[in-house]
């Protein structure tokens, strides 16, 4: 266990190019990661699942959910609103307008640490 804390800006980190629609910037620590990710209109996040739990909050405009294997639950998620995603639980998202979500995941997500999250990087 570490004991070092550590200082960042945001606005300091480069954007890390994650398909042509999306790009992400983040921090871990030991347990938590936290994560600011830039969607264009119409960007696509495949369906996928992880161990990890995630809060996903919107800062601006939109994304819209499908949750579970068949997609059957839909969800719109707006500036000001948050969405908790259990582990494991499947999803798919799309941005319905230029969006700024902020991302946390407990623990932190070691296939975007390690650049193995190949579902993301699909067009």
């Amino acid at each position: 266990m570490s004991d070092k804390v550590t200082h960042q800006r945001w606005d300091a980190m480069p954007r890390e190019t994650v398909t042509d629609a999306i790009d992400r910037k983040f921090v871990y620590g030991e347990r938590l990661m936290l994560a600011q990710v830039f969607l264009k209109k119409g960007a696509v996040v495949p369906q996928h699942k992880h161990e990890n739990e995630q809060i996903t909050w919107i800062l601006e405009g939109a994304l819209r959910f499908w949750i579970g294997a068949d997609e059957s639950e839909v969800i719109d998620v707006r500036a000001g609103e948050t969405l908790v995603i259990p582990s494991n639980v499947p999803h798919k998202a799309e941005a319905l307008e230029d969006t700024l979500d902020i991302d946390a995941f407990n623990p932190p997500r070691a296939d975007w640490i390690n650049k193995t999250d190949a579902y993301f990087h699909t067009k």
